[in-house]
């Protein structure tokens, strides 16, 4: 089987990121795609953030439907900095017979130097970066793939800053993760 690994912070998950699952799920015919949701990010100011346990009931309604994505509570469940190299690991020993594609968009790279055992990822996984609008493909090293995808241009920073102004997000994530923050108030 090809498992594709889609992890972020999802705070809140959007049209964008099922765009970016779908499209790679197809363009690399992809078996299922896993989204996973970080506990705390490593590279990210924590200050605006809903709890593991909202955001990853956000996955499971985005997702809801769509027989060929599914979510792991892996991250969350372990607590702390989500490191991916811990979670490629994990996905390697449960998933140790399949081939495990990482995926992520663009806009990560440049964090990329950062990243905790990014030597040791690249061996278990085959790394996919995927276009996302703002964030050219530049400097890729060869040992990563590229993967051109639809121009969708949402950020859940965006999101996030609509709300807070009493803007409209309406469209810009699913009608059930749209219902839910609104019903919990989140991100005011």
């Amino acid at each position: 089987m090809k498992i594709g690994i889609l992890g972020g912070t999802f705070n809140p998950i959007h049209t964008g990121h099922l765009i970016l699952a779908e499209e790679a799920r197809e363009k690399l015919d992809l078996d299922k795609v896993v989204f996973v949701p970080t506990f705390i990010p490593p590279h990210k100011d924590n200050g605006n953030i809903a709890s593991a346990v909202e955001r990853l009931h956000m996955v499971k309604l985005a997702i809801k439907g769509n027989s060929y994505f599914t979510v792991s509570d892996t991250e969350i469940k372990r607590g702390g900095r989500s490191y991916t190299i811990d979670t490629i690991r994990e996905f390697k020993e449960k998933y140790s017979r399949n081939e495990l594609y990482f995926i992520i968009g663009s806009d990560l790279l440049k964090y990329l130097d950062e990243w905790k055992d990014l030597s040791q990822i690249l061996k278990m996984v085959k790394f996919i970066v995927a276009t996302r609008p703002g964030y050219p493909l530049e400097k890729i090293p060869s040992h990563i793939e590229t993967m051109d995808i639809r121009a969708v241009d949402i950020s859940a920073f965006e999101i996030r800053q609509a709300i807070k102004a009493d803007k409209s997000f309406r469209y810009l994530v699913p009608e059930a993760v749209y219902n839910y923050i609104l019903k919990k108030r989140l991100y005011k």
